[in-house]
């Protein structure tokens, strides 16, 4: 059976994109469902073709598609599949976007420049999603850009369990990699019970991805570092942290971060660092050239689960999750 059914014959059906299944599947297995039985495929143009194999009439629809590379073939997809739904009377169509793309672009630097992820919630909205359920966006303003429910749901607790199991607390500190994720790097450290640090940074305004590394504010000498980061994209930012950090007499550095992006080169940089363990969850799929024995990557099916029942169920969702927060 691919859909749930509850009082009120209710049903709820789950759809996965082509760019992340595996995630998709795992989430199913939680609710108990199956995936509905899709024909995807491309034409010899790079044309997008989506048909679903079962009615969707009246149903709960929930849309998993992560946006990892490369990123405008998935969200094109996504956008076609909720065209799809739309077309085909889905009484309600939620997209489970794990990873945001274009998360990043959430304001004007300098003129002349995009909005690009208000853009892609209006292009959202425009193709018929109701509501946006996503994981550790780069902005908090991006829920605002989406005319409609956006569930903001994290992946902290699931990524200071698995530090707390594996670092004694005594001799943490959580570092944040640059100014701008100090928010993210206390609440790290209010859930840890631990100091804070700060990687001081500048970046190269001719060249992308090129940072140069200041200062620490913080003590770090003798510690067990933990940089936490919400992405993780080539690797220059957190690597060079990373050797700021051991250049400050740090006795171990772990990384984490909810979403492993690792565009190249970040394959040579993660395995070249002196970096211990690298934890990412499965927002996105691990690209195939990384293979790091130091890599951990957790699961977020258990939490996309429970924020896609409470929705379905008419729960609330900032309950259940806004002690992550």
């Amino acid at each position: 059976m691919t859909g749930i059914k509850t009082t009120g014959q209710k049903k709820l059906m789950l759809f996965s994109g082509r760019a992340h299944p595996d995630l998709a599947k795992e989430v199913a297995d939680e609710l108990g469902v199956s995936l509905v039985p899709t024909t995807a495929r491309d034409f010899a143009n790079g044309e997008i073709y989506i048909r679903y194999q079962e009615s969707v009439r009246g149903a709960d629809c929930f849309l998993m598609q992560s946006h990892t590379a490369p990123v405008n073939k998935w969200i094109m997809e996504q956008l076609i599949m909720i065209d799809a739904m739309k077309r085909a009377s889905a009484r309600s169509i939620s997209v489970v976007i794990p990873f945001y793309g274009y998360a990043r672009q959430d304001k004007k630097h300098l003129g002349r420049e995009p909005i690009s992820a208000r853009l892609m919630a209006d292009l959202f909205k425009t193709a018929g999603a109701d509501r946006i359920i996503s994981v550790d966006l780069h902005a908090d303003q991006v829920q605002g850009y989406f005319d409609g429910p956006v569930d903001h749901l994290f992946a902290l607790p699931l990524l200071t369990e698995y530090i707390s199991g594996r670092v004694d607390r005594d001799r943490l500190t959580v570092v944040s990699p640059d100014a701008g994720r100090v928010r993210v790097a206390d609440r790290w450290g209010d859930r840890l019970g631990a100091p804070l640090a700060i990687v001081h940074k500048r970046r190269d305004p001719n060249v992308a991805n090129r940072v140069s590394v200041h200062e620490v504010v913080g003590t770090v000498k003798d510690r067990v570092c933990v940089l936490v980061d919400d992405m993780v994209d080539t690797g220059g930012t957190i690597c060079a942290a990373a050797e700021a950090l051991f250049a400050n007499g740090a006795a171990d550095v772990i990384v984490a971060a909810t979403h492993g992006v690792l565009s190249d080169p970040a394959a040579d940089r993660l395995k070249n660092s002196k970096v211990s363990e690298f934890v990412f969850t499965n927002s996105l799929p691990t690209p195939g050239q990384i293979d790091l024995d130091k890599i951990t990557v957790l699961s977020l099916a258990p939490t996309i689960a429970r924020a896609v029942r409470e929705v379905f169920e008419d729960g609330s969702v900032t309950s259940l999750f806004e002690e992550q927060a």
